[in-house]
């Protein structure tokens, strides 16, 4: 029983010497803390945040006509890369093979190009394909069979990089 007593007394000593420096430490504050009544509240008035808009005037963003010139939708209008290509013959006979050559700039090596020719104002895939080399350049032979005119173009597989369109008369 003594121990328990003699923690007790610890305590208040201990308690009242906290007591004691926190009034000597705060000040009035620390005495607001030490009495029983409550410390009288304050208040403050708190501006309104301003608010984006308010402080900053948008900038005026430029239009496209502004800052670009309006480029045609055509074939040679794309930035992804190029192709350009040309017949071997601009004339051949039914049957007879023709030799599609060109060269390719921003596209990679090893990308499938396909042929497609122009029938009844489409484009259509024709199932005559290559792939590009190391050095950018590529060959593609098509045999016609139907007499007339073909017009024929090269185009990646997934047909963002496409060439100018080329004539064949096949009689």
């Amino acid at each position: 029983m003594t121990s328990v007593l003699r923690h007790h007394r610890y305590g208040r000593a201990l308690g009242a010497g906290v007591l004691s420096v926190a009034l000597l430490s705060g000040g009035t504050a620390g005495a607001f803390a030490a009495t029983s009544t409550p410390s009288p509240k304050v208040t403050t008035t708190k501006k309104p945040m301003p608010t984006r808009t308010a402080t900053m005037k948008p900038k005026p963003m430029p239009t496209r006509s502004a800052t670009k010139k309006a480029m045609p939708k055509t074939a040679a209008a794309t930035t992804a890369g190029s192709i350009t290509v040309a017949a071997s013959h601009k004339t051949v006979k039914h049957g007879e093979a023709v030799a599609f050559a060109g060269r390719v700039k921003g596209v990679k090596a090893g990308t499938v190009l396909v042929l497609q020719h122009r029938m009844n104002g489409k484009w259509t895939t024709l199932r005559t394909t290559t792939v590009v080399n190391r050095n950018g350049t590529f060959t593609i032979r098509r045999t016609f069979t139907a007499k007339g005119n073909e017009t024929v173009r090269v185009v990646t597989k997934d047909t963002k990089v496409m060439s100018s369109p080329v004539s064949v008369k096949v009689s």
